[in-house]
């Protein structure tokens, strides 16, 4: 430990394991998938990981960690995500040929580029219809829709085949309250359910419903509808995720996820650590420092100030130069692209170093 240069971003594996074990545990045991969200971690040692404990495969936003993840030899991947335009087709054509490949579509102009390009390479992509439940994002309107693209999509064979539909209440992962995550997962589930018996009557059967995250899968699971869930940040966790209260009986998951940095000023009253905007990802609220009685007071380019925290029962110790501490970040998966190297340590020894391979990848 001693010889990380900071600021760094470590991963603690004995941590991580706990919070894999926790959650691949529970979802194997309801009988559903895992299909790992790899956008939280951008790292294929982690994903590998995954796989080995259990997930199905995983998921991504971008084709371009698609491509990454790929060749790392994960063999099973849905992008979570509309792909529009020809370069984005034909990429995806190209890559439909090497592994398992999945994508979300909300309109037929999605459709025919990528039937069109699959049919150039003779290759096969899954289509999921993406079905609005309350995200207010992207997802066709309701079962009439889900029912028209759906065909459209299974018209296109061999090129393309219809899987199923994507459901992903992402508002559902930060309500606070149990009882409040339930009842949007719940709403959500109402449309779905309208959706498959319009599919399902239409001669549409839905192979795959997928969705759900970590702050909700437990009712996805609940459900009886999802065959797979698409949990990301459980396997690192950040002060966001930790701020929601757990459903009752569920396990607490640690923080596996660590910003590591050093103290370069010192002053009465102040304290200033070598890790700032460039380090920790601000959207989701400032980053917390494991250091009894203070508190991160701003974040800016290369800086976080520390001060006093009056509402802390303990009296700060004072800080000195050259100190390090860590930090936890408030939203994992922006932190973690801001980084070319997660270091994996357990207790004070790094047993290794991973690239965050798809770090960048937004096309």
């Amino acid at each position: 430990m001693a010889q990380i240069d900071t600021p760094a971003l470590l991963v603690d594996l004995d941590a991580l394991q706990r919070n894999m074990d926790a959650v691949h545990g529970r979802i194997l045991a309801a009988g559903l998938r895992i299909r790992a969200h790899g956008k939280a971690h951008k790292c294929p040692p982690i994903a590998l990981l995954q796989i080995a404990g259990g997930a199905h495969g995983i998921c991504c936003q971008k084709l371009g960690e698609a491509e990454v993840f790929a060749s790392w030899g994960i063999h099973d991947v849905l992008v979570t995500n509309q792909l529009v335009g020809e370069a984005k087709a034909e990429r995806a054509a190209r890559l439909a040929g090497r592994v398992r490949l999945a994508v979300c579509a909300d309109d037929p102009a999605q459709v025919e580029a990528l039937a069109a390009a699959a049919a150039r390479h003779g290759t096969c992509i899954e289509v999921l219809v993406e079905l609005e439940v309350g995200q207010g994002r992207c997802g066709v309107a309701g079962p009439d829709a889900a029912v028209s693209l759906a065909r459209l999509i299974a018209g296109h064979g061999p090129a393309l085949r219809f899987g199923g539909l994507h459901a992903y209440r992402g508002s559902a992962q930060h309500l606070r309250e149990p009882a409040a995550r339930q009842k949007a997962v719940e709403e959500a589930c109402a449309r779905v359910r309208e959706a498959v018996a319009a599919l399902t009557a239409a001669g549409l059967p839905c192979d795959t419903i997928t969705g759900g995250g970590t702050g909700s899968y437990a009712y996805e699971l609940a459900s009886g509808l999802y065959t797979e869930v698409q949990p990301g940040s459980y396997v690192l966790m950040d002060v966001d995720y930790a701020a929601n209260q757990p459903e009752p009986g569920a396990a607490t998951l640690a923080h596996a996820l660590q910003g590591l940095c050093t103290v370069i000023s010192a002053q009465e009253g102040r304290a200033v650590l070598d890790g700032g905007l460039k380090a920790f990802a601000v959207d989701s609220g400032l980053p917390r420092v494991l250091a009894p009685g203070w508190k991160v007071a701003s974040v800016s380019d290369e800086h976080t100030v520390l001060v006093p925290d009056p509402a802390a029962p303990e009296t700060p110790q004072p800080l000195a130069v050259g100190q390090r501490l860590r930090v936890l970040p408030g939203h994992c998966d922006p932190t973690v692209n801001l980084h070319d190297w997660l270091v994996a340590i357990r207790g004070e020894q790094v047993e290794a170093v991973w690239p965050v391979a798809a770090r960048g990848a937004l096309f």
